[in-house]
């Protein structure tokens, strides 16, 4: 997940919720060792699926006054979530860290699971079953995607893969996995986990900069190492069992350089989301010792940003120290140690319920439950301590209606409402 090395108290807390689960079958190590460390269409492109065309991004507030927020209960019981997606329809599903899928509808959790890969989920620190996405027009394809870590012959991978649901839409075939990108995790720390798919229908996927302390290997700043981006590939066309590279993604046809990558420059981009309004990318990356940041790319941005780290940990030169920062887009937003420890990336908020709230981008930290809202003015952005929730913040939610959840990383998810 996104506690960073070397924080003993969040170790503990994790600790304290997740059960160990066994790796892989034979059968399965078998087959992830035949995959290089970037897919067998690693390379291949594809043409643009069609555009949504975003408004002028970043959209000015028209709501001067920020509002106070609580958090409502909506589900309890559950077993370290880490994420959740809205098929819309009646249903949420929520994702345990542990390996499993679940349904939640009417207040409660299905007592079935969506699906339960806990066979070939490595589970520790910050591994496990870490995100979903749901591809456009989910109901008449009937599958998903999910990012997850494994172990093959003694190496750690993380996963991204394809599982169709069966004929019962509450029910997915564990055996249906199509493995779409596997790559290599030299440490237990740092392994991303977002999954998120753009308004350009592309599958956007955030990936650490593979662990350790202060990126030792400079793997965030090399192109040619897939490690410390944002990848972007097209999963939907081209290529049905893997993937292909968008033409249109920055470092297509260059030499040395991974064309999958979007942007770099990342230490763990661990919750990251699009507005859905104006397509605008959030990306909440988590810092080493002494920041954290919210990062921000313009949905008309052509791909290539250098988020800084390990040059930068936030706006702050971290390696070398002094730096030079000429080309890096720093962040629009960032804390220190005395407000928390670990960011957690939302949502813009683009609901109906809270009008005193459209606009506002919320974000989070682990360790404290502190919850911010950011927004554009106009002129700057503008950042505001919310709620003090004391709660573990592992993610947040968004539905069909644009309402946004906050996920418990102790077993509740809850919907954030404009206090009375």
């Amino acid at each position: 997940m996104q506690i960073r090395t070397f924080q003993w108290a969040a170790f503990i807390l994790l600790a304290m919720t997740v059960l160990a689960l066994g790796g892989c079958s034979p059968a399965e190590a078998e087959e992830i060792i035949h995959l290089p460390v970037v897919s067998q269409a690693s390379g291949a492109t594809s043409t643009p699926s069609p555009t949504v065309t975003p408004t002028a991004t970043p959209t000015p507030t028209v709501n001067p006054a920020w509002p106070p927020i609580a958090l409502t209960s909506v589900v309890n019981g559950l077993s370290s979530p880490v994420d959740m997606a809205d098929p819309n329809d009646d249903r949420l599903f929520v994702v345990e860290q542990g390996g499993l899928v679940r349904i939640m509808r009417n207040g409660q959790a299905d007592a079935t699971p969506l699906l339960n890969i806990g066979d070939r989920v490595s589970l520790g620190w910050e591994q496990g079953l870490l995100g979903i996405a749901l591809p456009p027009n989910f109901a008449q394809k009937g599958y998903f995607y999910l990012n997850y870590t494994t172990e093959a012959l003694g190496k750690l991978q993380t996963r991204i893969s394809r599982f169709h649901l069966t004929a019962d839409p509450d029910i997915a075939d564990p055996n249906s996995e199509q493995i779409v990108l596997v790559y290599d995790q030299p440490h237990g720390n740092h392994n991303g986990g977002g999954l998120a798919f753009g308004p350009d229908g592309f599958l956007y996927i955030g990936v650490g900069d593979g662990g350790d302390g202060g990126d030792p290997d400079n793997r965030a700043q090399t192109l040619s190492d897939i490690l410390g981006k944002m990848l972007r590939i097209d999963v939907e066309t081209g290529n049905p069992l893997t993937y292909t590279v968008p033409i249109t993604n920055p470092f297509v046809g260059q030499a040395r350089k991974l064309p999958e990558i979007w942007a770099y420059g990342l230490r763990n981009p661990w919750r990251y989301s699009f507005d859905r309004q104006t397509g605008d990318l959030f990306i909440a990356d988590v810092g080493q010792n002494a920041w954290e940041e919210v990062n921000f790319q313009p949905a008309a941005s052509p791909g290539g940003e250098n988020y800084g780290w390990r040059i930068t940990e936030g706006s702050h030169c971290y390696n070398p120290n002094p730096c030079d920062t000429t080309g890096l887009t720093l962040p629009i937003a960032e804390y220190g140690r005395s407000d928390g420890r670990s960011v957690t990336g939302g949502f813009v908020y683009r609901g109906a319920a809270h009008p005193a709230l459209q606009g506002v981008y919320l974000y989070a930290d682990y360790l404290t439950g502190r919850i911010w809202g950011l927004r554009f003015d106009g002129s700057a952005w503008e950042n505001r301590l919310l709620l003090e929730s004391g709660r573990n913040i592992s993610s947040f939610g968004q539905d069909a209606a644009g309402e946004v959840y906050v996920v418990d990383h102790s077993g509740e998810i809850m919907r954030v409402v404009v206090a009375d």
